[in-house]
């Protein structure tokens, strides 16, 4: 009895419920995506439209586990596809996690929001579906297609306490 005397007046004391402890929680939290397009692909069979990565890319994919090595992920995504799984391995490797796989057709999701909320992700996806899932975010057109040839791109996005949304790009050649 003596406990629960002593609970509630600390809540009334301090003017806290739980209820509002957990918004305040919640508006504390940040929540960081990283964003990479898929290493180089393999374009020997112009047929193929699942095609793996090229030692190129292979050894690209690596070289994002090096930049991100400091980064402590709690997600992997990737679309469906040998090119960004392949991207996305040594990562999730490095992490100890599985990729779970998105549909870039329908990727900021409520759903989506929720799983990752107050999280660090890694997101890989193609020259198309990665600025416009970064735009999807931000509630702006931001950036547009990357070209063909650009594997090196990193977007960083951030939410922030109070909804603030940031983002940036960096590039690895």
């Amino acid at each position: 009895m003596a406990n629960i005397i002593s609970i509630i007046f600390t809540f009334f004391f301090f003017g806290i419920n739980p209820s509002e402890e957990s918004i305040l929680t919640e508006q504390q939290e940040i929540t960081t995506y990283y964003f990479i397009r898929h290493a180089e692909k393999d374009r020997s069979n112009k047929e193929d439209k699942d095609p793996s990565l090229t030692e190129e890319g292979l050894a690209r994919a690596t070289k994002w586990a090096e930049v991100l090595k400091d980064v402590e992920l709690d997600a992997v995504y990737s679309t469906d596809y040998n090119r960004t799984m392949q991207t996305a391995f040594p990562c999730a490797e490095k992490n100890k996690l599985s990729i779970l796989k998105y549909d870039p057709s329908n990727a900021y999701t409520e759903d989506f929001q929720n799983a990752t909320r107050g999280k660090t992700v890694l997101i890989v996806g193609h020259s198309n579906t990665t600025p416009t899932f970064v735009n999807k975010i931000l509630g702006k057109e931001k950036y547009a297609d990357l070209d063909d040839s650009e594997n090196g791109a990193l977007f960083i996005v951030q939410i922030l306490p109070g909804g603030i949304k940031t983002s940036q790009v960096l590039y690895f050649n």
